[in-house]
């Protein structure tokens, strides 16, 4: 062990530490009137467009596909989640509410299986064609399956299951938030997203090397279909009314462009854009009928001086940090106590 390097369990207990303090201060400040009314509704949606670009940059950063159905798969979560809330099978609101969002996970889980195992036998432009027809075809088949989703009508959420009548609603998004980054995180710091990472460099080495590109291929496209369907259950709730046009095709383009702008392959990237691009129609108010303009604007400036995104492949490390911290401050003690010789 290297003489600055922090043990593991104090890792993960400083870093469990901040991640509570960050959710008791954000929900202090989220019930106490601090920040205005708005900004209330912009965090939350912050925190669902968050899942959003990390699930979709394990798919686009970290193994290197191009998948253009994302909001399909939110649209899966969104509806599945709304018609168990709306069906009453559970009485206790509290358990159906987690019910519903892990619900919406798996059957968007399901759809990310099969879905990915006939079309990730391809590759660029073909994938990406692909997967926005599938899209396609569930925002058609949400707008007209009446009997089941009430069509182009759309569908409420019931009351009990919308943001405005849970309490803590930043405490409920933020922790799932918290646990999706650190699904990814796990994953891509153990030999399986070593293999996720030998796939985007070289697939056909990787292959060479004994690894199973079609399975991991699926298991990350579905691990992505699973997040993204967490996130529509939230995205129902948030809303509380759903239309098959908030999932078209701008909602994958936005999505996606929240991946490329942070960067490829970097959790934080994807985490810094998300909340950029979520907040700017707020911060821009005045300047509302130019806000695509704004938005290609900065994408082509971010292409033109930084093509790996802002943050590139880094990713933030508190525990990395604290360890440069430590050394430094040993280095000054040391360089203090060879003056005090002198």
């Amino acid at each position: 062990m290297k003489k600055n390097t922090i043990p593991m369990p104090i890792r993960y207990s400083i870093n469990t530490a901040m991640l509570v303090l960050f959710l008791l201060v954000g929900n202090m400040i989220m019930r106490g009137g601090i920040l205005p009314g708005a900004w209330h509704t912009q965090v939350l949606e912050i925190g669902i467009f968050i899942i959003l670009a990390v699930s979709l940059n394990l798919v686009t950063g970290y193994l290197g596909q191009l998948p253009l159905g994302h909001a399909g798969f939110m649209a899966i979560g969104a509806y599945a989640a709304a018609i168990f809330w709306n069906s009453g099978m559970i009485a206790n609101d509290g358990l159906a509410l987690v019910v519903g969002i892990v619900l919406a996970g798996i059957i968007a889980a399901i759809f990310g299986i099969i879905i990915g195992i006939p079309t990730l036998r391809l590759r660029g432009d073909y994938l990406a064609i692909i997967t926005l027809g599938f899209a396609e075809i569930i925002r058609a088949a949400l707008t007209n399956l009446d009997g089941i989703t009430n069509g182009a009508l759309g569908m409420r959420v019931p009351r009990a299951f919308t943001f405005r009548d849970i309490n803590s609603p930043f405490i409920l998004v933020f922790v799932c938030v918290i646990i999706c980054c650190a699904i990814i995180h796990m994953i891509m710091k153990s030999r399986h997203g070593r293999a996720i990472l030998s796939i985007r460099e070289n697939e056909i080495a990787a292959e060479s090397c004994g690894i199973n590109t079609t399975y991991y291929k699926v298991m990350a496209f579905t691990l992505s279909a699973l997040l993204a369907g967490v996130a529509g259950a939230l995205f129902a709730g948030h809303i509380g009314f759903l239309e098959p046009g908030e999932f078209d095709f701008m909602m994958s383009i936005n999505i996606l462009m929240m991946v490329v702008l942070g960067g490829m392959g970097s959790m934080m990237g994807s985490i810094i854009s998300a909340a950029i691009l979520t907040s700017l129609p707020l911060l821009m108010q005045f300047l509302a009928q130019y806000r695509m303009v704004i938005f290609a604007v900065m994408l082509i400036l971010v292409m033109i001086f930084k093509p790996s995104g802002l943050l590139g492949n880094y990713d933030f490390s508190l525990s990395r940090i604290l360890e440069k911290l430590i050394a430094f401050f040993r280095k000054d003690k040391t360089r203090k106590v060879g003056a005090d010789n002198e």
